[in-house]
């Protein structure tokens, strides 16, 4: 058969990067790539119709597709290839996807931010123009193609050499283009933050810019751009002042400054003159006041508030047979009652006397999970109880029993694109159209809290939760992440719960592994875009991860939930625990969590309860503390359930 005739397309249906050098190294006849990375229940016809042509693909990568393993930095030691499943240490640092590859000049197979579609465009840059806290740049984008289709601006930065190693450039910005016609012009605006320009100086706690040339380049992808313009910044500057956070137990050496970062940087410089590359002035501001929010004291006897700081699961019903109920099941997230085949739900201890409701909580990532379908005794109205197995897979592992005599409901839920291909959309408007249906389909089943969107960073192709996460870059995981938190929390009594809460960068010993980072790293990377959400977005929930970060819980850090969440980003919703975090017995302490200002221990159990009203009792956990965190539960529950 004539290859001419009958092209030949890879179609990879994968929520993360798959080792292809060989295949493409050994074959000739695929003429193209289509990624389609999980898409959902309407992926088949999304396919065919990009396949047909009747429309273009207009999707980038998120993460940049090494030419082989080896390439990815410590790729040798990541996770159980180190032999030590206990501590996983971040060597290097800053460097992580693109940012190592572009810096030390690794080629991979395809860039971050790579994608093609059906035809061309020209980028033309239009200016620069200085905002309050940055700058907003104007693009002149060109449809030169004979197709229709859609473009993606990448705005990247590379800032001037100083006294801390520096990636060769990040991304600042971006933005992507309406369907343009064959000719079509559109003009497109990128606003940059100014802390988008800054580094994270650890040894006196600042963001602070350098003094000297910041080179603004735009193009398709990281490997693929040009200069635009130049910011002046005429001295160093201290941009915002931060305490110190997750203190380094273990030092390491982290990646240093690049052989080719010099040469790299003054071919660049050299660019910027030939071609006469406007300069502008740009004066950094400090932005180092906060406003401290506190959380509301509420007037109940602190006795009766304790039940709010862990989930329901704990408490039993007197209507419900050991049939019906499935406590077994809560370790894998469908502890919930009220919603069969939720998540879990917020205590029930104070609605009869205080008519404090619970809170129904469903997982995500792609889309609401859901038991499918469960059973009622109509003559007690209560919801048949399912086994382990019958949660996992829609029942598919366990079909189940059938009760005689009992009414059959169905919670049919749209299985939506998981993280990674809704993040290689680089389509804020589109991700915020998501969270919307999202919200549609929570009012529907009545969910008040989504356990998403999951946002940590895409560190290494082995970790297993990547497909659920967004990228390797934290303005890009932030920026997607508000844009969905928006379109939620726009539908009357939905929140949604940003994850996890930080490091979880690998599944191996996840429960107990030790993320050892630089604070540096820690602020650049890992938690840069749940900040950015937080300050974009105001999301109703945190979660925090199972791991330790530099040999603390996060369940039990006060640095993360207090210091750094509330202190200083202004976060004013409730932190909560992942599923099971204080069931090992390396795990999170209970009372600790409360002390931390880790708000919700869930799903609850009688050990937590146990745990905090004995610490109390012996005066470890003061009454104010407890206060604080049942305040900010009943502030969340009146935010979710106001008529």
């Amino acid at each position: 058969m004539d290859k001419k005739e009958l092209p030949i397309v890879l179609v990879i249906n994968s929520g993360g990067v798959v080792d292809l050098t060989l295949l493409l190294e050994k074959t000739s006849y695929i003429d193209a790539i289509l990624l389609i990375s999980q898409p959902g229940q309407e992926g088949g016809h999304a396919l065919a119709d990009v396949l047909l042509g009747k429309t273009a693909p207009g999707g980038r990568l998120t993460a940049t597709w090494a030419r082989r393993y080896e390439d990815y930095p410590f790729s040798d030691s990541f996770s159980y290839l180190n032999g030590d499943l206990t501590k996983e240490e971040y060597k290097e640092g800053i460097f992580v996807g693109y940012r190592y590859f572009d810096t030390y000049g690794v080629k991979p197979l395809f860039p971050f931010g790579y994608g093609l579609t059906y035809t061309k465009f020209d980028i033309g840059f239009e200016g620069l123009h200085m905002s309050e806290d940055g700058f907003q740049a104007s693009f002149s984008v060109k449809n030169t193609g004979a197709r229709a289709g859609r473009e993606v601006v990448q705005l990247y930065v590379t800032p001037p050499a100083g006294d801390d190693v520096k990636e060769h450039h990040r991304l600042i910005g971006f933005a992507k283009t309406k369907m343009l016609a064959p000719g079509e012009t559109q003009r497109v605006t990128i606003n940059v933050s100014q802390k988008q320009l800054a580094s994270y100086r650890e040894r006196v706690h600042v963001w602070y810019m350098d003094a000297g040339e910041y080179v603004i380049s735009v193009g398709k992808n990281a490997a693929d751009l040009q200069p635009c313009a130049v910011l002046k910044v005429a001295a160093y500057s201290v941009i915002e002042q931060c305490t110190r956070i997750c203190q380094r137990q273990h030092f390491f050496e982290e990646l240093g400054e690049s052989k080719q970062t010099g040469a790299k940087r003054e071919k660049l410089q050299h660019e910027v003159f030939s071609e006469g590359i406007k300069k502008y002035p740009f004066v950094p501001k400090n932005e180092t006041d906060r406003a401290l929010v506190c959380p509301i004291m509420p007037e109940q006897p602190v006795e009766d508030l304790i039940p709010l700081l862990y989930g329901a699961l704990h408490e039993t019903c007197e209507e419900q047979t050991e049939d019906q109920a499935s406590p077994q099941a809560g370790a894998l997230g469908t502890a919930g009652i009220r919603v069969p085949g939720s998540a879990g739900e917020t205590t029930h201890a104070l609605e009869k006397q205080y008519d404090i409701p619970p809170l129904a909580m469903a997982d995500g990532p792609a889309g609401l999970r859901l038991q499918q379908n469960y059973e009622v005794d109509p003559k007690t109205d209560q919801v048949y109880g399912a086994g382990v197995l019958r949660m996992l897979e829609n029942g598919f592992l366990d079909p189940g029993e059938q009760h005689e005599g009992a009414e059959t409901y169905y919670q049919y839920c749209t299985a939506f694109p998981v993280g990674t291909a809704l993040a290689q959309t680089w389509d804020t408007e589109l991700m915020q159209q998501f969270g919307e249906a999202i919200g549609d389909e929570m009012q529907e089943f009545h969910v008040d809290l989504w356990l998403a969107p999951g946002m940590n960073i895409q560190r290494n192709p082995l970790c297993g939760r990547d497909f659920e996460y967004y990228s390797e870059d934290p303005l890009l995981s932030g920026k997607m992440a508000a844009a969905v938190t928006k379109g939620v929390q726009s539908r009357r009594g939905c929140g949604v719960t940003i994850k996890h809460f930080a490091c979880n960068n690998q599944e191996d010993n996840r429960m107990g592994v030790d993320s050892q980072l630089s604070e540096r790293a820690l602020r650049e990377i890992y938690v840069r875009g749940f900040e950015i959400a937080v300050k974009e977005a105001k999301p109703m929930a945190i979660m925090t991860s199972y791991n330790k970060v530099n040999g603390v819980q996060a369940a039990n850090s006060r640095d993360l939930c207090t210091v750094l969440a509330r202190e200083e980003w202004g976060f004013d919703g409730v932190i909560m625990s992942d599923w099971s975090t204080t069931a090992p017995e390396e795990g999170s302490v209970p009372w600790k969590c409360v002390a931390a200002g880790n708000d919700i221990i869930m799903p609850g159990s009688p050990k937590d309860a146990e745990n905090i009203r004995a610490a109390y009792a012996q005066g470890l956990l003061p009454e104010q503390e407890i206060r604080d965190c049942a305040g900010r539960v009943l502030e969340l529950v009146r935010r979710l359930k106001e008529k």
